[in-house]
């Protein structure tokens, strides 16, 4: 039984009888914003669902999202997260889901109908739950997972864009302010404003525009630039948690393996401070809302084990880290086909089956950014251009968000963007012609009840589950 709103209080968040409560848990990413890499598709959210409405038909992509939405979580998800000790999952929505843009600012309520479920499921296991607008109007990041399908964030120059996502947390604010299990909102998800000085504005705007509509959730705001830095904030607004995403290069492919050398810890912790800056000079909570490795394939990988067994001790420090500090997190993420879940489609459910030869293309052809590994087809196409460009562009890879370089510009709008949409028609016709009955054996792969668990990070996760601290 929750004892009332949680709040801010100093650097800490209590509960409505002052407890101190640290936040620990995950994310459902990909489930109500779906992403690439996550379940499969290539593309973006918006692209994959309108081809799929193309090949299923109206009534029959109705269905099938539906029935795929209700199996990602269900009751048997929330006891098993209960069961670790987790106490907080953060939900991830696409705005897609309740306004139209040909039809702005009439709300979908149809968009409630999982939201609501899942919040009181996981209220019935006593979990929290962070309400998350990853993707919208505009795109407030030039990512995927803003469902945004260009390398331009427009929400920052579109007046109408801010106005439309203030309307929409109002409608939620609206319907939600009056349960304590939610813990608050997360207004944006790691956005990219060039100017810096515009996203302070907007939390400024928002805050004033959920409090006359609800005056006691907290809002959980992230950082700039993927919730990495703080230029630009200079104060901190009432009854609100910072949040920063602290994903190491180390838990990647691409990165440097982690050895758990002692350079390697100092790298971590400081990379942390670094990024926690901000609300340590501030004397605020801090909210880590998203980290995590992701993990080499048993079958395709003939050294995953001891890949597998690096990442989880990486993912261990990075915890005793948090538990040092006594901050909230969230792990990305809970569910996926098998890269970086707690819990994962079995390779041999309908649905990893079905699109085995499509995920081994997506891997050749560096389709989806989360899922990249070393591939010498399209390593032999990038190579030239970046250095071409940088060649004749000296300050290209100092173009904004500058966490990037060439490379990763050139990736993200030719590999991740371009090509990548090419195959979302290819993704749905492995649909077509698929029964109900079909299209309910394939959604329900993601159900827990078939699902596999990552055993190894589970028993981290765990294990930190109840950390109090030093």
């Amino acid at each position: 039984m929750t004892t009332g709103f949680l709040s801010v209080k100093g650097d800490k968040v209590v509960d409505g009888d002052g407890n101190d409560i640290v936040m620990r848990g995950a994310a459902l990413g990909g489930w109500m914003n779906m992403e690439n890499f996550i379940t499969g598709f290539a593309g973006h959210e918006a692209q994959h669902r309108d081809a799929m409405r193309r090949v299923l038909g109206q009534q029959k992509y109705e269905y099938f999202f539906d029935k795929w939405l209700e199996y990602f979580f269900t009751e048997a998800d929330a006891k098993f997260f209960a069961d670790l000790g987790l106490n907080c999952l953060r939900l991830p929505f696409n705005y897609r889901h309740f306004e139209d843009d040909m039809n702005p600012r009439v709300l979908k309520t149809s968009g409630f109908k999982h939201l609501d479920r899942v919040v009181d499921l996981c209220a019935a296991q006593g979990i929290y739950t962070i309400l998350d607008m990853h993707a919208v109007p505009g795109g407030q990041n030039p990512d995927w997972h803003s469902d945004n399908p260009t390398s331009y964030a427009a929400f920052w120059d579109y007046k109408d864009h801010q106005d439309r996502t203030v309307w929409l947390w109002e409608q939620i604010a609206a319907r939600y302010k009056s349960n304590p299990w939610v813990a608050g909102y997360n207004p944006l998800n790691e956005p990219c404003d060039p100017e810096h000085v515009r996203l302070p504005a907007f939390y400024t705007r928002i805050e004033k525009a959920i409090r006359k509509i609800d005056p006691n959730h907290i809002l959980w705001l992230d950082g700039n630039t993927f919730a990495m830095e703080w230029k630009g904030f200079d104060s901190v607004l009432p009854n609100c948690v910072y949040a920063m995403h602290d994903y190491s290069s180390m838990g990647f492919p691409t990165g440097v393996p982690y050895k758990g050398t002692a350079d390697q810890k100092e790298r971590l912790e400081s990379g942390y401070l670094r990024k926690a800056q901000f609300m340590s000079q501030n004397k605020t909570p801090v909210w880590n809302g998203e980290f995590g490795p992701v993990y080499a394939d048993r079958v395709l990988d003939v050294d995953a084990e001891t890949v597998n067994q690096d990442r989880y001790n990486l993912l261990g420090e990075q915890l005793r880290i948090y538990d040092k500090y006594n901050i909230s997190w969230s792990i990305w993420l809970y569910k996926d086909i098998g890269l970086q879940g707690m819990v994962y489609t079995d390779p041999a459910s309908k649905w990893n089956k079905t699109l085995k030869p499509f995920l081994d293309k997506k891997k050749r052809f560096w389709l989806d950014k989360w899922g990249q590994r070393p591939a010498s087809e399209p390593e032999a196409a990038l190579r030239p251009l970046v250095n071409w460009i940088d060649s004749v562009s000296p300050t290209a890879k100092d173009t904004y968000p500058t966490s990037w370089n060439t490379e990763m510009h050139v990736m993200r709008n030719v590999f991740n963007t371009f090509l990548a949409a090419s195959f979302v028609n290819e993704f749905a016709e492995l649909f077509r012609d698929a029964s109900e009955q079909d299209l309910d054996n394939l959604a329900r792969s993601f159900h827990f009840d078939v699902c596999l668990q990552r055993e190894g990070l589970n028993e981290i996760l765990k294990s930190h589950a109840h950390a109090s601290g030093f």
